[in-house]
């Protein structure tokens, strides 16, 4: 047991440089890591085999233990505790053995992203087919569930969700009436019915997910949108039409590069020649590397962040071309602190529908991604895509123009409605 305490203090000691992280094990003992500036923190270890379990595998086995209730935090939160790690990112990066560990998970990568449809929809039953009123409590009313786009630094989740949409948009150059445009990933409709709200444009939307299905199109059919819009529960690579206009937010994580050919094959098959789309996914500003193990485990198993590096060649060998390509840094960490904090004022709510290690497992969840966005190597990408090279015009000043004009639009109609 003796090695088993000195491999784990090694890691620690090694990793954790900044900040002041209290470590107490098993028998009692307390260490302290780190220069003893803030954020600071005391964790305890209550079994004596989390000592060797800890230090072989972090990335999965430090979310296992405060999950199941075996590592305690008694000084400090959830939230400083993983903000010290992400501090240090870097120190346990360049761990050796963890540099092994991450060798290792890059070379199982391709074999764990097998994804024909039946692996494809189960995967997505895993994450996105849970209790229809957890989404709810957390998420905005539009039920946004993927980056919003800030203007400015206090604008509300509601208002910067609602800019992300308007962004998506502007990018698809809707400039003809009555375009066909398909939403790949659609979720619970909100893009969608977006979209035809202010367009004269007929959606299609695609879900693998039978809870999103079914609340889609309920909410299509309050809005009174049934000739122009529908959502399918069928996956994207079964679809035999054209569409002028493809978009698709948060489902390129669940692609997998074993998959980039076939997906963006795909999306050249179904879009027109003189068709825009437009993909908007998390991505990698570093090279390429495995998918924290925690969240590939128990959040979103099959999910992948890729690197640009990744993805471009497979755009270029399907006869795309890439128009336009927008990187969003900090965006995704104020949307998870929207949905963090909100979880939280929800807490007892979501214990009742599931329970505490549920709990403690989507805090981790919403943390650890926060702190990936933050401090960490995660950002977001948009990439518009076209068949042409004269499709869209020659400058960029058009999404600025159409999204300034549109803002204005919607806040003229939300002054003319009644109180």
């Amino acid at each position: 047991m003796g090695q088993n305490i000195m491999l784990f203090t090694s890691l620690i000691k090694s990793a954790f440089r900044v900040g002041a992280l209290r470590v107490a094990d098993h028998r009692g003992a307390v260490r302290l890591y780190g220069d003893g500036s803030p954020p600071r923190c005391t964790i305890r270890l209550t079994k004596a085999s989390l000592e060797y379990k800890l230090a072989i595998n972090p990335g999965l086995r430090v979310p296992e233990a405060y999950m199941n209730g075996d590592l305690l935090i008694e000084d400090g939160t959830l939230y400083d505790f993983i903000e010290l790690a992400a501090q240090n990112y870097s120190s346990v990066e360049a761990y050796p053995l963890l540099n092994i560990m991450r060798m290792i998970g890059l070379g199982s990568k391709k074999i764990r992203q097998y994804n024909p449809i039946s692996v494809a929809r189960n995967n997505v039953a895993h994450h996105y087919d849970l209790s229809e009123e957890l989404y709810s409590l957390f998420l905005d009313h539009d039920r946004q569930y993927s980056c919003a786009y800030f203007n400015t630094p206090d604008e509300d989740l509601g208002t910067a969700q609602l800019n992300k949409k308007r962004h998506l948009a502007s990018k698809l150059l809707l400039n003809k009436k009555n375009l066909n445009i398909l939403d790949i990933g659609s979720g619970w409709g909100g893009l969608g019915i977006y979209l035809a709200s202010i367009s004269s444009g007929n959606i299609t939307g695609v879900t693998l997910s039978t809870e999103q299905h079914k609340i889609s199109n309920e909410r299509v059919s309050a809005a009174g949108l049934n000739k122009r819009v529908k959502f399918l529960l069928q996956d994207y690579r079964e679809l035999p039409s054209k569409f002028e206009r493809i978009v698709s937010v948060g489902m390129f994580e669940h692609v997998g590069k074993k998959n980039y050919r076939e997906y963006f094959s795909k999306v050249r098959d179904l879009l027109t020649d003189d068709g825009v789309a437009v993909i908007h996914s998390i991505g990698r500003l570093d090279t390429p590397s495995a998918i924290n193990p925690f969240i590939r485990n128990y959040i979103f198993p099959g999910a992948d962040i890729p690197a640009l590096s990744e993805i471009m060649p497979f755009v270029e060998q399907s006869g795309l071309i890439c128009t336009d390509i927008e990187i969003l840094r900090l965006h995704y960490a104020e949307t998870l602190r929207h949905w963090r904090e909100a979880f939280e004022k929800q807490r007892h709510k979501i214990a009742a529908i599931y329970d505490e290690r549920f709990c403690r497992m989507w805090e981790l969840y919403l943390t650890i991604c926060e702190m990936g966005f933050r401090y960490e190597n995660l950002m977001v990408f948009q990439i518009q895509i076209t068949k042409t090279l004269d499709t869209v015009p020659l400058t960029r000043d058009y999404m600025f123009d159409w999204e300034r004009d549109q803002m204005e639009r919607e806040k003229l109609n939300s002054n003319e409605k009644p109180v």
